[in-house]
């Protein structure tokens, strides 16, 4: 292992009926605080939570302005947005009610309402984060991990990019986390909160760290967790015991849990589903599915152990009598098969996607240097990857 020292400052507020803490955590602050209220397309208005999150913030007097439509890939021109309420209504304290990315959004309004530039210098790091509005969260989608984490992911459709950026500045100072307020959460959005959690895993699990057994054998229980449990949830979406299952998956598969005394993982396959998104705008948990099937049959060419590792632990493959790279094949093809059978896409032909883009995609997965650390790529490797993906 390597040396490591872990630092999550989000107090997790996880069950039935939690909301009811909103207010206590809100009136620490001050008197009466100026509240900005996130969300996304209105479903919290349909399913109740909006006005529930109303009523904890009229008890305490908050005044309470509002910005709504946050995107499934939230966009630089809805953070802009956002930044301009706060710096105009003096806003103390930022609201994300939502899934990952109304937070991810929260999350650079924070950091654009402290700055005086453009927030996109930030996400880009030509310019330092050194402070950001406070925040908090009440999920209603469990997929992301944004609800307990310093990560973000913003997309600028005007340039055609798709950046995932980090501060420990943007930490949630809470976060509200109620399994029943996913129950309206759809058949496929519920999929793709499972393979986006799952794939979480997977990037932690796929480093090259030595003497990792616990860290490792961690990541495989939460793996098999949501192989069994996944397909329960989707017989039963107002399940509360599978709901609860699955949200805490979702918040410890990234949460840096995963990460403790390793290099952190490869997350390839994230660097390019950001590129293919930021041209194709499509859902993020969507090409996690079509890509890391391939990025698995990619690297276990070059060294199959470490996906025969997770054929064997998760996937219950027997390797006798098979080579490691066979036994590496079947644990591939066994995560696109259980992914497929959940409903997740299997190719970019389901999104209607051909090769037309494909030099673009390649060009924006390098727009950071350093693509994957399990195995690093060339542009070659991830042109190899989407054409396994057609």
């Amino acid at each position: 292992m390597n040396i490591f020292l872990q630092h999550n400052p989000t107090k997790l507020y996880f069950g039935e009926n939690q909301i009811t803490k909103l207010s206590q955590e809100l009136a620490s602050y001050h008197k009466q605080v100026n509240v900005l209220l996130v969300y996304g397309g209105g479903s919290i208005k349909r399913n109740g939570v909006y006005d529930e999150v109303k009523a904890e913030l009229q008890s305490i007097n908050a005044v309470v302005h509002e910005l709504s439509g946050v995107e499934p890939n939230p966009r630089l021109t809805t953070v802009a947005k956002g930044v301009d309420i706060c710096k105009k209504e003096n806003i103390g304290f930022l609201l994300a009610v939502g899934g990952g990315s109304v937070i991810d959004c929260t999350k650079a309004i924070a950091a654009g309402a402290v700055y005086e530039g453009n927030t996109w210098d930030l996400i880009t790091r030509k310019k330092e984060i050194t402070d950001a509005l406070p925040f908090g969260t009440v999920l209603t989608l469990a997929a992301t991990g944004s609800e307990m984490n310093s990560t973000s992911v913003i997309t600028n459709w005007e340039t055609k990019e798709k950046l995932g950026w980090t501060s420990s500045h943007v930490f949630p100072v809470f976060s509200i986390l109620d399994p029943a307020y996913t129950f309206s959460v759809p058949r496929d959005q519920t999929v793709y909160g499972i393979v986006d959690s799952m794939s979480h895993a997977l990037e932690h699990y796929f480093h090259r760290t030595e003497n990792t057994p616990m860290i490792d054998g961690f990541i495989e229980s939460l793996l098999r967790t949501a192989v069994q449990e996944g397909p329960k949830l989707l017989k039963d979406l107002t399940s509360y015991k599978y709901r609860e299952t699955m949200m805490y998956i979702s918040t410890t598969a990234f949460n840096g849990s995963l990460a403790n005394g390793t290099d952190g993982g490869d997350w390839a396959t994230h660097r390019i589903e950001h590129a293919l998104s930021a041209v194709y705008d499509i859902p993020h948990g969507g090409g996690l599915a079509i890509l890391f099937p391939n990025w698995l049959e990619h690297v276990l060419k070059e060294d199959p152990s470490r996906v025969k590792q997770l054929a064997v632990n998760v996937f219950g493959i027997d390797p006798a009598g098979k080579s490691d790279e066979e036994t590496a094949m079947e644990g591939a093809k066994a995560l696109r098969t259980f992914w497929n059978d959940l409903g997740a896409p299997n190719s970019l032909r389901d999104y209607d996607i051909d090769d037309s883009e494909f030099d673009a995609i390649v060009e924006k997965t390098f727009v950071k240097p350093g693509v994957g650390t399990y195995k690093e790529l060339d542009y070659a490797s991830v042109r190899d990857i989407l054409e396994r993906s057609k």
